[in-house]
């Protein structure tokens, strides 16, 4: 996955915040052009009276052109990315996002959590589940307070692992970005376990963990040109597995569902899990297409 445009999108909130400096930082490490975009409300399809029509077009075209005025300001000392700044309407901000992503030819669009969320934490919401479940490209979340907190770059990928088709993709996707980005590459695989386990749930727990050991060798082969290491992540619960690494100066890259449509971003039950508990920014990864026996399109491994 090599990432060449950006898309930022972009509220007057500090989630707007949030999203905005891990774009930029995208966009820094990869050399690739920002997009900063600020999805309002359309116009009124229905027909009224000429004044209030006028009145509300001028109110929203207002209220958009501040909002973008602030991500300006925001971004005034940046001299080292190309950035541009789109208006689009559409009732919905995450569709509307995806609109953009097909007319831009953007490799990934990045938002904030949605509000109500702990700090250092994701919260899905509308704008996210819309993108999660439509989007065609990678999309980033940047967890509460990022804008704040963030760190100056970022220091490494981290894959969540787990022998399938779609992960394999994305241990690819994500070595080409993190070649891209002069980064390390991590996989993890996490085990959830119980409190006290009788012998036999211990046996097999043992057994799990040395075939997780085992698939996350496997997958760290033939990618000779990043530093890839790997670690097998323990805990009652999604939440504990991750509190037993360091995040910091991470982005954490999932897969999506294999049962989602074909290239969209869909989130399935784990992946929405890891993204809720994890305390860095996360990426999930569109769904490809199955490539067919013996058709060309060999690709370098990084």
């Amino acid at each position: 996955m090599k990432i060449e445009h950006v898309l930022a999108g972009f509220i007057p909130e500090s989630r707007g915040k949030d999203g905005l400096w891990l774009a930029l930082l995208l966009a820094r490490q990869t050399g690739a052009r920002l997009t900063v975009a600020h999805v309002h409300a359309p116009a009124w399809t229905t027909p009224g009276p000429g004044k209030i029509d006028a009145e509300w077009q001028a109110y929203v075209a207002e209220e958009a052109t501040q909002t973008l005025d602030q991500a300006r300001r925001l971004l005034a000392d940046v001299d080292d990315v190309p950035i541009d700044y789109v208006l689009h309407g559409h009732r919905g901000s995450g569709r509307g996002l995806v609109q953009l992503v097909g007319r831009s030819k953007a490799d990934v669009v990045v938002i904030g959590s949605a509000p109500g969320g702990s700090r250092g934490r994701i919260r899905l919401g509308s704008t996210a589940d819309q993108l999660l479940h439509a989007s065609p490209v990678p999309v980033a979340l940047a967890p509460r307070g990022y804008g704040e907190e963030h760190p100056p770059r970022i220091q490494r990928l981290t894959v969540a692992y787990r022998r399938a088709p779609a992960s394999g993709e994305a241990v690819r996707q994500a070595a080409a970005t993190a070649l891209q980005m002069d980064v390390p590459l991590r996989l993890i695989t996490l085990v959830l376990s119980g409190g006290r386990q009788a012998r036999i749930e211990e046996e097999m727990l043992n057994r799990l963990r040395e075939r997780v050991a085992a698939d996350l060798k496997a997958a760290a082969r033939g990618h000779r040109r990043v530093e890839v290491e790997v670690a097998v992540l323990e805990g009652r619960n999604v939440a504990a597995a991750l509190g037993g690494t360091d995040c910091e100066g991470s982005m954490l890259i999932c897969a999506s569902s294999e049962t989602g449509p074909l290239r969209r971003v869909f989130l399935g039950d784990i992946s929405s899990k890891i993204i809720r508990a994890a305390p860095c920014p996360v990426m999930m990864l569109p769904r490809n297409p199955p490539k067919k026996p013996g058709s060309g399109g060999k690709q370098g491994k990084p």
